[in-house]
């Protein structure tokens, strides 16, 4: 369930360069405290980043699922593994 204490990564003004580092260390790092639940944000304007980061997600081994949050669609919901 998402709450104001969900952890998110802002993307806004990164490089594409450097969204798989990003987005990677961050779904590592929550993976390891054993969340479930994240929030990715990468704006809604050009949808560059939302692309990037929706490959990424794609193929990544810790996501099971994602979705864009229908309150907000510049910012993604990820779901992790389960431990």
């Amino acid at each position: 369930m998402l709450t104001s204490k969900t952890p998110s990564l802002d993307l806004h003004g990164e490089e594409v360069a450097l969204t798989y580092a990003l987005v990677n260390e961050f779904l590592n790092d929550n993976y390891k405290m054993g969340l479930k639940e994240v929030i990715i944000i990468h704006g809604k304007s050009t949808n560059i980043l939302t692309n990037e980061v929706h490959k990424i997600l794609k193929s990544h081994p810790l996501v099971s699922k994602y979705n864009l949050n229908n309150w907000n669609l510049g910012e993604t919901i990820v779901y992790l593994k389960e431990k």
